[in-house]
């Protein structure tokens, strides 16, 4: 199997390498994070790039392309730790060009494409940790249209979105929905995350909705599926940089008047570093070219990434913050905020014990042996 990039593709990886080296430094993320942890116009400047309508196809205004490219942008975004979510992007196109009816496509892919509109996945619920099937939110259809209630937390960019992809019990079983944040009956809070990125709290009362799919439960696997493939590879790039930037670390830090990066203990330390990210690289590669794949061998595919990503960050993260020693944990040195997103990526979707299980339950006959 052919690995190598193809032109279009290496194009746009540098593209946005290029946009986050010169446009989105340490600097100015230390002053989104100051304002808030969420610059729309951060935001606007990835979607004249065309990277929120990467998953939209050419006649809704988007770019028309697939996970291998979404996983080389979400790689590069990583390496600059971008705090907007273009993942939550990712995922609203996606499930809506794949779920939507026509009318919802055509109100909302074009203005997310253009930026316009930024539209996020309204999931997590009190008590319900990662399981998909527990749902307190509810829809009912009276009028002719639908009204969705409940409460929704750890919102991404919740107080500054356009709209939310939310999934409640319709007819006593899942279906998703899109609300807009300016209608009747929607009430948000923000606040921010460990990593300095926003989210908060979305409560709705009786709000108007528009049915993107009756079949939820399918398209809320598949929501979250993209959510992991882009955690995935938006983790391989900030534990790329993380590496990066202790290699070179150990190379100008001096002990008893040689480097540190002289000593063999802590040389065989980056060298484990260097094996995890690329056990990460490859389980990132994995997940992304299954994203197409049916929903079962998607699902499993899905775990076994996530488990070995998870893995990787704690492993990186914890040897990246320690060979630095005291200066590591710093809030002024760009390491510590590595940590941080890298604790926060091991989290979102799933953390490891989820998906660890989410593979036993899945082994059925092959008995953990990747068939």
């Amino acid at each position: 199997m052919d690995f190598d990039f193809s032109d279009d593709q290496v194009a746009l990886r540098d593209a946005v390498q290029k946009w986050v080296e010169k446009g989105y430094t340490f600097e100015r993320r230390r002053a989104i994070v100051e304002a808030g942890g969420f610059d729309r116009g951060a935001y606007g400047e990835l979607a004249e790039l065309g990277l929120a309508g990467l998953y939209i196809d050419e006649a809704h205004g988007g770019l028309g392309m697939g996970p291998v490219e979404g996983m080389v942008v979400m790689e590069a975004l990583g390496g600059g730790i971008v705090l907007e979510p273009l993942a939550q992007t990712l995922i609203a196109s996606g499930v809506i060009g794949a779920y939507g009816g026509d009318d919802v496509k055509s109100a909302w892919l074009p203005k997310i494409a253009s930026g316009e509109a930024l539209v996020v996945l309204a999931l997590q619920e009190r008590g319900a940790r990662y399981r998909l099937d527990r749902l307190a939110t509810t829809a009912n259809s009276a009028g002719g249209g639908w009204h969705v209630s409940g409460h929704k937390h750890l919102v991404a960019a919740a107080d500054r979105a356009d709209a939310f992809l939310v999934p409640a019990v319709a007819n006593g079983k899942p279906a998703l929905f899109l609300v807009e944040a300016g209608a009747a009956g929607v009430k948000t809070s923000g606040h921010l995350t460990q990593d300095g990125s926003r989210a908060g709290d979305l409560t709705l009362d009786n709000a108007p909705a528009m049915l993107v799919s009756a079949n939820g439960q399918t398209a809320l696997e598949h929501a979250v599926d993209i959510g992991i493939a882009a955690a995935c590879a938006e983790a391989v790039g900030v534990m790329d940089k993380a590496l990066l930037v202790t290699a070179e670390y150990m190379n100008t830090r001096k002990q008893f008047g040689v480097p540190i990066a002289t000593f063999q203990a802590l040389r065989h330390r980056a060298a484990d570093m260097k094996m995890q990210l690329e056990l990460a690289r490859s389980m990132s590669y994995y997940a992304s070219l299954k994203l197409n794949a049916p929903a079962e061998e998607r699902r499993m595919a899905m775990a076994r990434a996530k488990v070995q990503l998870g893995q990787s960050m704690r492993f990186v993260g914890q040897q990246a913050v320690q060979l630095h020693g005291g200066i590591g944990v710093t809030d002024e040195y760009i390491v510590s905020h590595y940590f941080k997103k890298l604790t926060q990526l091991e989290m979102a979707f799933g953390d490891t014990l989820h998906h660890l299980g989410e593979v036993s339950t899945r082994m059925q006959d092959t008995a953990g042996v990747f068939a």
